[in-house]
């Protein structure tokens, strides 16, 4: 046995040709005109046009999240009446909002000793705050 002489199990069918003259009349099974009785019509999936449709994104994906704070000059500071600030407190003066993160930055100076708790300062906001009596501490 030679590849050649191989030879399938099953009967070859030929495929039926239709709008080829015959019995089966002038439109043969495609009815009248449109994409469809035409030779050689090709129809797009849908889905394809769903997907073109859709905007891609552009760019790298995996951003690393990085905390928004809200910056707060040390002249603010001085609207908060108690002497230990906190996120708390912050709040209750209405410096900032509940849900936001607060970092203290160097602005005009302080005018009473404030002892700052878990808020992240700056270099230029730690020296104004204790040259005005206060300081920092990093937790409660």
């Amino acid at each position: 046995m030679q590849i050649h002489t191989l030879r399938p199990a099953h009967a070859r069918r030929a495929e039926k040709r239709i709008g080829r003259g015959g019995k089966r009349g002038t439109y043969s099974g495609r009815g009248q005109k449109g994409q469809k009785a035409r030779a050689g019509h090709n129809i797009r999936p849908g889905l394809r046009d769903v997907l073109i449709r859709t905007p891609k994104l552009r760019g790298y994906a995996n951003k690393t999240v990085t905390a928004a704070y809200s910056v707060i000059k040390t002249d603010r500071l001085n609207a908060v009446t108690a002497e230990r600030i906190d996120h708390a407190a912050l709040v209750a003066a209405g410096v900032i909002r509940s849900k936001e993160l607060p970092k203290i930055v160097a602005g005009k100076p302080l005018t009473g000793a404030k002892t700052i708790i878990a808020i992240p300062c700056t270099a230029g906001a730690k020296v104004l705050i204790e040259k005005a009596g206060g300081k920092i501490t990093a937790k409660e």
